[in-house]
């Protein structure tokens, strides 16, 4: 049971941890913030700290790498954690002792159990947690219900993900966790399906309305690795949920050409696709739907929602009660997900064959065979490449939820 939230007045004053790499985003951010009298950046945690010119329009907040001491000698009421997965734990709990709510970078946590601990910790301690899922901070989520709720597409079947990305070597090698499924004994799973494109997967659950860990009645899991890695780079999931809804999830780093992911909601008389990354949404209807004119035409551009920024909602919660966007206990489900693969077989390396080699932004990158067709038709089937005949994918590994 949560606790009440004290309203605040004033610029919220703000500790980033991890300010470099992705940590940047949070950095302008906080900016955008800090001109709107939203917040102020008080601290950064960082191993090494920012120059002045990284830190260019932002003063001079404190340095240190003593995150626990920082909050103290600033007086936080917000930490935003973009550290390590491995990390993601402990230092919202510290937080949380501190009484410092916190904007916690997704995955949630590396494990099913370490998400229990924190759950358990933010509950006695009373502080907010909003899990870094930005796509879920988009007004088209409410779009698509109210079409769904309204029989634009029929009777849901079914919903499908896809995302296709390019990352070289240079992207497993930018930090020593990358790629990784353990690190010196602790939980990583810094997979594809958990990391990089862990939006898709949080997207297609939110969109079924099946965020909670009671919501997952069956978890089938086919992954592989093209990389020389621990973690999978190329990923099919699917998904049965309490309701009885089939998600299917198929992701990759090792594309042929970098596309936006996006989300299909398959209904009877149509669908609604969902690029998360663009806002963008396309109904495309049958059986006389129309879209727009009333005569069955398609708009290909579909139309493009606005997005609530979700620090700033974690502002809003703390000044009026706002309701949080992404609250941790939302991301149970998502959790289970992480279970399963931290759980389950290791991916599996694929075959020389099935990729090759070619030049990337920084350094050499792999790419998979007709990966491309292969995520799309999975999203556009609700299939698994191995049902899709991927000469590569064996049969998925079925993983039952605790």
């Amino acid at each position: 049971m949560s606790h009440p939230v004290a309203p605040q007045a004033g610029p919220l004053p703000v500790v980033l941890a991890g300010a470099r790499g992705h940590g940047r985003t949070h950095l302008v951010n906080i900016h955008r913030l800090e001109q709107a009298g939203l917040v102020r950046l008080v601290g950064i945690c960082e191993l090494k700290p920012l120059s002045e010119e990284e830190l260019a329009g932002f003063g001079a907040p404190e340095q240190s790498d003593d995150f626990a001491g920082l909050l103290e000698r600033t007086g936080a009421r917000i930490a935003v954690l973009c550290t390590p997965i491995h990390t993601h734990t402990e230092l919202a709990l510290i937080a949380a002792d501190h009484g410092v709510h916190t904007l916690l970078e997704k995955p949630t946590t590396p494990s099913y159990g370490e998400y229990e601990r924190l759950l358990a910790g933010l509950a006695e301690r009373g502080t907010a947690c909003q899990v870094g899922f930005q796509s879920l901070g988009s007004h088209a989520l409410d779009a698509i219900a109210r079409l769904v709720a309204d029989g634009a597409i029929g009777a849901v079947h079914g919903i499908g993900a896809a995302g296709a990305w390019v990352r070289d070597d240079a992207y497993y090698r930018r930090v020593p966790w990358a790629g990784r499924r353990s690190l010196n004994g602790r939980d990583v799973v810094d997979g594809v399906l958990t990391n990089p494109l862990a939006h898709a997967v949080a997207t297609a659950l939110r969109l079924d309305g099946s965020e909670r860990a009671e919501d997952i009645a069956e978890i089938e899991l086919e992954q592989f690795r093209a990389n020389d890695i621990e973690a999978d780079d190329t990923s099919c999931l699917r998904v049965r949920t309490a309701k009885g809804t089939r998600i299917t999830v198929a992701v990759t780093l090792c594309a042929e050409q970098a596309g936006e992911p996006y989300v299909v909601v398959h209904g009877s008389r149509g669908r609604i696709t969902f690029w998360y990354k663009q806002d963008r949404v396309l109904v495309e209807r049958t059986d006389g739907w129309a879209d727009g004119d009333g005569n069955g035409a398609v708009d290909r551009a579909g139309t493009v929602h606005g997005r609530t920024d979700l620090l700033e909602n974690l502002v809003a919660h703390l000044r009026d009660g706002t309701e949080l966007l992404v609250p941790a206990p939302r991301t149970g489900a998502f959790m289970r997900i992480v279970e399963a693969v931290r759980t389950g077989p290791l991916p599996t390396p694929l075959p020389a064959d099935a990729w090759y080699g070619v030049p990337g932004e920084k350094a050499p990158r792999r790419v998979v065979k007709g990966i491309d067709a292969l995520v799309a038709a999975s999203a556009d089937t609700l299939s698994t490449f191995s049902e899709l005949g991927a000469g590569w994918a064996a049969p998925p590994t079925e993983v039952h939820p605790r």
